[in-house]
């Protein structure tokens, strides 16, 4: 049976936007539909990547006219409404404390990016092949251990809540692991602009993960990411979930595309 939903895994510069582009590329030779979809477009069809969730009671305490436009443009689910906030305007300062991912609570957060998750299997086209670049095991882990700094069972509890929806899909994970954090997160920073690395750092350090362990600055963020594949490479272990985990690819790609090829080639 195909693997009709391919997600490429790792921590931040391991190779996962080329990878995941060049998985897709190789399908086109092998395989009629397939679909391309990179992390931060905020259009993502199982991840509310830039959206907020207002529910049906807090709804109520917003202006009249800001309620009418969250109720043309939102998604209506659950008990409340998942509103895109690139379509926000000037009321985007009105609608940030109801981000999902940076400001929700866990029991409003977890309902919402699980139904994101039945939604895309529901609407799919069954006939396609997803590719996604991440998504799945990074952002659980941003949120239930950085984040919120849940158990390890907690962590593997909702992950494996995500690939139970998406089970039919037969989901492949490719894990890029890394054995030099420190080194990887050195080089690839040199190709991105200052704020990137100043952003993650902050996330990571001020995250409840990094903030009970007195982590700080960079050797804190390089902490934080060496905790946070152990965590992921141990649970997906767990998973009853079709997988490939490739070491070290960025030492030779030619290798680790060929072990790829290999896997992918088994599914035709």
């Amino acid at each position: 049976m195909d693997n009709k939903l391919i997600i490429v895994e790792g921590l931040p510069c391991t190779g996962k936007s080329a990878t995941s582009k060049h998985i897709m590329e190789f399908l086109k030779q092998s395989r009629g539909k397939n679909i391309y979809v990179d992390e931060g477009t905020g259009n993502h069809p199982s991840d509310y990547e830039f959206h907020a969730y207002i529910s049906d009671k807090n709804i109520t305490s917003l202006q009249t006219a800001l309620q009418g436009k969250i109720k043309q443009y939102a998604e209506k689910a659950l008990d409340g409404f998942i509103f895109p906030l690139k379509l926000a305007g000037d009321d985007f300062e009105k609608l940030i404390s109801y981000k999902i991912y940076d400001f929700l609570p866990w029991e409003d957060e977890m309902p919402v990016m699980l139904h994101g998750w039945k939604r895309f299997v529901e609407t799919r086209d069954k006939e396609t092949t997803y590719v996604f670049n991440c998504c799945a095991l990074q952002n659980a882990m941003c949120e239930t251990m950085i984040r919120f700094n849940f158990s390890m069972k907690k962590s593997r509890d909702y992950l494996s809540h995500i690939f139970k929806i998406v089970e039919e899909m037969n989901p492949l994970v490719i894990y890029l692991q890394c054995d030099n954090v420190e080194e990887r997160i050195k080089n690839i920073s040199k190709e991105r602009n200052a704020q990137w690395l100043e952003s993650v750092i902050d996330y990571h350090c001020n995250g409840n993960y990094g903030k009970s362990r007195n982590l700080k600055g960079f050797s804190g963020y390089i902490k934080c990411l060496e905790d946070r594949q152990k965590r992921e490479l141990e649970i997906l272990n767990t998973l009853s979930v079709d997988k490939l985990v490739i070491e070290t690819p960025y030492d030779d790609w030619y290798a680790a595309y060929e072990k790829i090829h290999s896997r992918l080639q088994h599914t035709l």
